[in-house]
């Protein structure tokens, strides 16, 4: 299959993100952005991050430069999308929105164009309701930081073909990405089910007061945090036996929290505005140093995984 032609819509978080990841992989990419102050903070966030990568043996400096003229800026969609074979959308996270822009889109760009969405959340189906040809349109949803965590829920409308999702797994193992296929159209696609029933459960067991918030993070980063690079939950399963499995299920299932909305103690952090680090204080005290310091350590472990990721596709590249 040839290489496709990439654009990316939308240059803040995830959409410059995104960008870098296929440059690294050696893809040209357009980058669409609201505005020139949009695009500025996109270039100086790419720029960081290109830095990081450096002083951490991923990247040489030589190749700095290189990635960056592989990625194009500018602020005309048309001009974005004018060539694209495949489009990244990463825009705001609002339905009405994104509907507007997917019906836009379905009207200029040709019928074998792939339209995807990174949204986190929302419906692919609903995403391609003004659609004339919602068969185009997938989710390839990246997980922050897009760069460095490999992972990609591939996950199909109802209405998307196969020929849509092949050339999205297609496009996303050149970039070097695991990605999976969500079969259905579920709330939340995969992680972020797995992800908020862990942390329901985390809420529940803190409002029992059977521990800290601290605690209960420490218990999970060194039992399951360090099992679970190697083993997801069905291979745990399978290598502590199905049986011993079935039977704390029997009984512990009925004991595990059912809340339909946030706990007691999330609750009143959010309604005195304690949203966490982007102002300051939530479970935790977020200090710029305190701040600077874990977010640091956090993309400094990511890049040493994906340094290894790269290391076994070399060794078993047909895996």
């Amino acid at each position: 299959m040839a290489m496709e032609k990439l654009s990316v819509l939308g240059s803040g978080t995830m959409g410059h993100s995104i960008a870098l990841s296929a440059s690294i992989a050696g893809f040209q990419v357009k980058v669409w952005g609201t505005s020139i102050e949009d695009i500025e903070r996109g270039q100086r966030d790419l720029q960081g991050k290109l830095e990081v990568l450096a002083v951490e043996d991923f990247i040489s400096e030589s190749e700095i430069k290189e990635i960056q003229y592989r990625i194009e800026f500018m602020t005309s969609m048309e001009e974005c999308i004018n060539d694209a074979t495949f489009i990244i959308e990463a825009v705001p996270e609002n339905l009405k929105l994104k509907q507007d822009l997917y019906k836009e889109l379905d009207q200029q760009c040709g019928i074998d164009v792939i339209l995807a969405s990174n949204t986190s959340g929302l419906s692919p189906t609903e995403i391609a309701a003004s659609m004339v040809h919602p068969e185009r349109m997938v989710v390839t949803h990246f997980w922050n930081p897009g760069h460095l965590i490999p992972l990609v829920e591939v996950v199909r409308g109802e209405k998307t073909s196969d020929i849509t999702v092949n050339r999205a797994l297609a496009l996303l193992t050149a970039m070097k990405k695991k990605p999976i296929e969500v079969k259905r159209d579920i709330l939340g696609s995969i992680v972020n089910r797995l992800q908020y029933a862990l942390f329901r459960e985390a809420q529940y067991i803190l409002e029992l007061g059977a521990a800290t918030a601290e605690d209960i993070d420490t218990a999970v980063r060194y039992s399951i945090g360090r099992r679970l690079p190697v083993t997801g939950p069905f291979m745990t399963a399978d290598m502590g036996g199905l049986d011993v499995f079935d039977d704390i299920s029997s009984y512990l299932f009925q004991d595990l929290s059912s809340a339909q909305v946030s706990l007691g103690k999330m609750r009143v952090l959010v309604d005195e505005g304690k949203y966490g680090q982007k102002n300051g204080r939530g479970f935790y005290e977020w200090t710029p140093e305190f701040s600077n310091k874990l977010n640091k350590q956090r993309e400094k472990e990511l890049i040493r995984w994906l340094k290894q990721d790269l290391l076994d596709h070399k060794k078993s590249p047909v895996i």
